[in-house]
């Protein structure tokens, strides 16, 4: 059943004994003396032990949330260490690849190259939707990427269409879904295909819709046997106490129908953006989106620096292939939309061609 897995991990993973934490080992009494820590707390709350391996209130919540069993789901240092850590499970140095679909998410080439691992990449098609050949253009990589909302541009991918290429790559390599965003766009989830596919891997994270990206908590989310061998190669205590008991608070059920209200807020004010700015001239295109950002092109690149000089910060992606001209917006609270919008107005006037 996890003939592939076995096939791509690094070999002397899966013989090896993962280090036997104080906490992984456990025990039971009124005197804690395994693990060197300091008798004397100096914080309240008390910090002078090591936090759980995986804070059990933190994994039990986020189970609920996905609706998966807690064996399928891993929390770690932002969704950034568990991309890494996957690279680390199932990529040999200087050996093996992974293949990622351009333009994307940029940490998923710059960790694979920290690790020494090659990156292959394919091309989105001209909507950015996945090549339609891209099961053949994997060359032998043991992971492929996938981010779904898309970052930087904001598209979005069916689950069938994700679903046929986990079909397709069934014997050949792990399909990894990045869904930072995907509570923007809940409908779009892999996660509810872990239970079939073996391949698979889902990557979560709080740092965007929840509003806990000081945080760095994320999660890995797949099938129990896969899990545990990524378990040998985190980080002994990977949660900080005070982000295990925050996050978990956040990802009770008030916290996220706190969470589910304010998405539908910036998803309102997304909508209004793109409304009020596809009319400024000047702007070529302001392409849909799935995630909380709006990726808008536009018709020269003296557009960033007239933002900048108003004190509004935005992501220039100018010099990603495909993205010339292309500016992407993160969807601020309604002042600061309101205050982008009448600045990008002014800017239009000011740009625009003198008759």
């Amino acid at each position: 059943m996890y003939s592939l897995i076995n096939r791509l991990a690094r070999p002397e993973l899966l013989t090896m004994t993962p280090y036997q934490s104080a906490r992984r080992i456990g025990g039971s009494g009124d005197i804690w003396l395994n693990a060197n820590e300091s008798p004397f707390c100096n914080t309240e709350p008390a910090y002078n032990r090591y936090p759980e391996f995986q804070p059990q209130a933190l994994i039990d919540n986020y189970a609920a949330y996905s609706q998966l069993d807690t064996a399928q789901v891993l929390a770690s240092r932002g969704a950034d260490e568990a991309i890494e850590l996957l690279i680390r499970t199932f990529c040999v140095p200087g050996k093996d690849k992974i293949t990622i679909c351009t333009p994307t998410y940029g940490m998923y080439a710059i960790s694979a190259a920290t690790c020494n691992v090659a990156v292959n990449e394919v091309q989105l098609t001209s909507d950015w939707q996945l090549d339609e050949d891209l099961a053949n253009k994997l060359g032998d990589s043991s992971l492929l990427f996938i981010c779904n909302p898309n970052n930087p541009t904001g598209s979005t991918i069916s689950v069938d269409t994700i679903e046929a290429i986990i079909q397709a790559c069934s014997e050949r390599c792990i399909v990894v879904v990045d869904e930072a965003y995907i509570e923007f766009s809940p409908q779009l989830t892999s996660a509810k295909l872990i239970n079939q596919y073996t391949n698979l891997v889902v990557l979560r994270t709080l740092s965007k819709a929840f509003g806990l990206a000081g945080l760095r908590c994320g999660f890995m989310l797949s099938n129990e046997y896969l899990i545990n061998l990524v378990k040998k190669v985190i980080a002994p205590y990977p949660i900080p106490a005070p982000v295990g008991d925050i996050a978990a608070k956040a990802l009770s059920p008030d916290g996220i129908s706190l969470m589910r209200n304010q998405v539908a807020t910036l998803n309102t004010l997304a909508n209004e953006f793109t409304q009020s700015v596809e009319k400024l001239e000047g702007v070529e295109a302001v392409y849909p989106t799935g995630a909380n950002f709006v990726l808008v092109r536009f018709n020269d690149d003296s557009w960033f620096n007239a933002l900048a000089k108003q004190g509004i910060v935005v992501r220039n992606q100018s010099k990603v292939p495909t993205l010339e001209r292309c500016l992407r917006f993160s969807i601020g609270d309604s002042e600061e939309m309101k205050r982008l919008t009448q600045v990008l107005t002014e800017t239009a006037k000011q740009l625009a061609p003198q008759i």
